[in-house]
């Protein structure tokens, strides 16, 4: 008989994996290393972008006595998909789930999915131990582990695990580990729960903070950091809420950086304290970045969902930190919250563009299943998506067609704001308009007037798309705008061709031979380009003729023309840590 348990994750991209099953394995490793003969405990994991023939195919072959979901908002169809079909194949396969999806509402799910054997509840790692020991060696009976659901009820809360208990799960000495994290972000955590109550999220259910040792944690870092991996990612819900303990480990990266490793936080920007913000101006541009969670700057909304901030510190903080430049700033924004409607919306929008952030993450509220807005849904006029992500559809104050607007507003933000592509174009291009708001309403409006939402234009041809646009609105500008999105287009790419709204390169071939023959015998510029000939000089860099003052960081922008034309170097050999853009000079011909 085959006695096999598999972890199935489902994630929503490759790139992605699944912290959760690879926590229950490395649990039951460590708890459970002398299981009985023929035993086997093993990991899968896929995406939901394969199909689910194709998923349910490899299952079959696997043949598992029991298959063991962990479910999400972005999995939770395909592995219903999947719950339809495996009993069919695989009769005699006990089908377990566990996740945040299927937590809330599993006495439901039990009596919705008869073919289910049970449904983990809560944290999994004790839970998951004490199962494997009842499928292998039949001892303690399912009802009397705690934190089950199965068609004979609920069988109790379990207490929380112990954050120094469990293991960590990334083994870098073994070859499958490497396989099996080759490519992908690795997840991180230091600690469970969350002091905050905030109604969207379902960290407010658990307002137990638990840390892991902090010697513990720096030994894990020190793996990452030894092994070079790319990116890390913190899954702390909120990072900084222990002061001494964030700052504790922002101290260790800085000490012991790689050089290559980057590591990602979700914190409150209002509480980071002067002394953690004199550790992050020390640290190497691109070693953290930091995703702040403002959601919405109206006040009434803010105390209606639970969420103390102090906007007036989170602002300096903001600034404090985008004055480092060494830090990427990643800022949300939750659009169908109680009291948001349209107008107050675009005043939280423009309040945080005004904080500058490297990027702005526009997203729309999701009512999920065992968040307290779920139960206050009623009381506020939120009316949302029955399937997965429950994304919010209109509200008392948001109706479904500004729904749409902002759709189409959050499409112009990821495609020009938060590709960091447009950088010096949109500053310029947002002084026709009253509020950036309005700049990215009228940029969604063109779009749809012209198609472009339909035919989405190419990454290249959204250059184009926006001159058009920029000249709608101010066609005496053409010449400026135009020299904005050259400077813009080659901070990133060394272009074979120049776009067709690009004037004729006049730049004269001599001046540039003779400068490129200076650079290559006694170089001013491309000193980290030594033993290099003037023409692979030429070739790795690109010399732009401007009118404009473009590549100033603060210019007034006004539409006066320069006293002599300026010579600008693109160098993509090295670039900006933090935007990627190529380094430049201006210089003389």
């Amino acid at each position: 008989m085959n006695q096999s348990v598999l972890l199935i994750g489902i994630n929503a991209k490759y790139i992605h994996s699944n912290p959760a099953i690879h926590s229950l394995k490395a649990y039951a490793d460590a708890y459970y290393p002398n299981r009985p003969r023929g035993c086997a405990l093993a990991v899968a994991e896929y995406t939901i972008n394969q199909q689910t023939d194709t998923i349910l195919a490899d299952l079959y072959q696997k043949k598992p006595q029991v298959a063991a979901f962990s479910c999400y908002i972005w999995n939770w169809r395909v592995i219903q998909d999947l719950l339809a079909e495996l009993p069919k194949l695989l009769p005699e396969t006990d089908l377990w789930l566990g996740g945040p999806e299927v937590s809330f509402h599993a006495q439901n799910l039990i009596k919705e999915f008869p073919q289910l054997t049970g449904i983990m509840v809560g944290e999994g790692e004790d839970t998951f131990l004490e199962l494997l020991h009842h499928y292998w060696e039949h001892t303690p009976a399912l009802s009397d582990i705690k934190g089950i659901v199965s068609q004979n009820g609920f069988t109790g809360t379990r207490t929380l695990t112990d954050m120094d208990k469990i293991p960590f799960f990334y083994d870098f000495a073994k070859n499958d580990t490497r396989v099996t994290f080759q490519n992908r972000i690795l997840y991180y955590e230091s600690q469970r729960g969350c002091p905050f109550a905030c109604a969207y999220c379902l960290s407010s259910i658990d307002k137990t903070v638990r840390l892991r040792p902090i010697d513990m944690v720096k030994s894990e870092l020190q793996q990452f950091l030894d092994n070079r991996v790319p990116q890390v990612k913190f899954i702390d819900r909120t990072f900084n809420c222990n002061s001494a303990h964030a700052l504790s480990i922002w101290r260790y990266l800085k000490e012991n950086d790689n050089g290559v490793t980057n590591f990602h936080f979700e914190v409150a920007a209002d509480l980071i304290t002067d002394e953690q913000l004199a550790v992050l101006r020390e640290l190497r541009p691109g070693l953290i970045q930091l995703e702040i969670g403002v959601q919405s700057t109206n006040e009434t909304t803010l105390g209606a969902i639970n969420r103390r901030t102090d906007l007036r510190r989170l602002r300096e903080v903001v600034a404090k930190i985008h004055e480092f430049q060494n830090i990427h700033q990643h800022l949300d924004l939750i659009a169908g919250l109680p009291y948001e409607d349209y107008d107050s919306f675009g005043q939280s929008f423009n309040d945080v563009y005004a904080m500058v952030p490297n990027q702005l993450q526009l997203g729309f509220l999701k009512v999920l299943k065992g968040s307290p807005m779920e139960q206050q849904a009623s009381q506020y006029g939120i009316v949302y998506a029955a399937n997965p992500p429950y994304e919010v559809l209109y509200t008392k104050w948001l109706s479904y067609d500004d729904v749409l607007r902002l759709k189409g507003i959050e499409e112009m933000v990821e495609l020009y704001y938060n590709s960091s592509q447009f950088s010096h174009v949109l500053p310029v291009l947002a002084q026709e308009f009253a509020t950036p708001f309005q700049m990215y309403e009228a940029l969604a409006a063109y779009y749809r007037k012209n198609g472009y939402f339909t035919n989405a234009p190419s990454r290249t041809y959204r250059y184009q798309v926006l001159l058009d646009f920029a000249c709608s609105v101010a066609g005496d500008k053409r010449a400026l705008f135009i020299e904005l999105l050259l400077f813009d287009l080659y901070l990133r790419e060394n272009l074979k061709s120049r776009p067709d709204f690009a004037p004729e390169n006049t730049i004269d071939k001599e001046l540039l031979r003779r400068f490129f023959t200076q650079e290559a015998q006694n170089p001013q510029y491309l000193t980290n380009e030594q033993n290099h000939t003037s023409t692979q000089l030429l070739k790795m860099t690109h010399v732009e003729r401007f009118s404009y003052p473009v590549w100033h960081e603060n210019p007034s922008y006004q539409a006066v023309r320069l006293k002599a034309p300026a010579y600008i170097l693109f160098d993509y050999q090295n670039r900006n840590a933090l935007t990627h853009d190529a380094v430049f000079y201006e210089i003389m011909l």
